[in-house]
């Protein structure tokens, strides 16, 4: 069984808690013998995969394997064409350098749901949203990547992985996955 589900902010990514003011995955009612397939950090929010099939995380998060994962970041100020550029080509983070990705400015700007807590605004600090697609996944990437630009991370949402998107899930909720919608993860 692979479950779809949308992390709250301000959720773990584990079943048992951390000693943080951090909710768990224990209290949205999965199944007993599921358990994350890779993270999302607490403060990250959009599509996480649960599973009762052993293999899956090697199967789905190694790079060698190219499975696309798709994130929505709300940066500050408008990127330039050519810092997306340098982003696509991949960026040094803590003494590493990104593999090369695809990132493009949203356009229309997405409308989501609101977040508890609402991000911090700035009257005279713009954002944006603009949109990554990676091969892998370092802890925090995302958000040292547009650092790494000077676009720091205000918000980041994970909307798909292969390309099974989070569609109509609201945040909180769970399904499971069709036969269609596994192979969608896994081509």
């Amino acid at each position: 069984m692979i479950l779809a589900f949308n992390k709250p902010y301000g959720v773990l990514s584990q079943f048992t808690p951390d000693g943080s003011q951090n909710r768990t995955l224990a209290e949205f009612g999965f199944p007993k013998e599921v358990y994350p397939i890779g993270r999302l950090d607490a403060d990250s929010e959009g599509l996480l995969l649960l599973s009762d099939e052993a293999g899956l995380n090697t199967r789905l998060l190694d790079p060698e394997h190219g499975h696309a994962r798709c994130y929505w970041a709300q940066v500050e100020r408008l990127p330039s064409l050519e810092s997306l550029a340098e982003l696509a080509a991949g960026v040094t983070i803590q003494e590493y350098k990104t593999r090369p990705c695809r990132a493009w400015l949203l356009d229309p700007q997405p409308e989501v749901p609101p977040r508890d807590p609402p991000i911090r605004v700035r009257k005279s600090v713009p954002d944006c949203w603009v949109a990554l697609e990676l091969h892998e996944g370092k802890n925090r990437q995302v958000r040292r990547m547009t650092a790494a630009i000077g676009h720091p991370t205000l918000r980041l949402i994970r909307r798909s992985i292969g390309e099974l998107t989070m569609g109509a899930l609201t945040p909180g909720s769970w399904r499971e996955l069709s036969i269609e919608e596994r192979g969608m993860i896994f081509r």
